[in-house]
């Protein structure tokens, strides 16, 4: 199972990397559930990754580490692409999912993008 949800895990960064948003059709759960925004579905990771690329076309999540317990997997990750104001380290990501079925199935994290960023 472990290199099930690693694979998992792998090609959501790949997807999101690239802008291949079509892709949470397959990587996520029909049920999804995203605790931090708490929202339910593929369609609301298609909605936040568009309103991503539209604020930054140039994000992208360079992951750090990648830790798997079974079915849940751990990734800290930089994201790139975002502008650094006044030479501020860029944001940092932890997340956790838990996969079913070869899908995740749930999200829990915490980013450092929202801190007020210089212009």
């Amino acid at each position: 199972m472990t290199d099930q949800v690693r694979a998992v895990a792998r090609r959501m960064y790949e997807a999101f990397n690239t802008g291949d948003v079509s892709a949470a059709d397959e990587i996520f759960a029909a049920d999804f559930v995203s605790h931090p925004l708490g929202t339910v579905g593929a369609e609301s990771v298609k909605r936040a990754w568009s309103g991503m690329r539209a604020r930054f076309p140039g994000i992208r999540a360079e992951v750090e580490d990648m830790l798997v317990d079974g079915d849940r997997v751990a990734v800290r990750s930089t994201l790139r692409g975002v502008p650094d104001g006044d030479g501020q380290p860029p944001p940092a990501m932890l997340e956790i999912f838990h996969v079913r079925d070869g899908r995740i199935a749930e999200l829990w994290g915490m980013s450092t993008l929202s801190r007020p960023r210089a212009t």
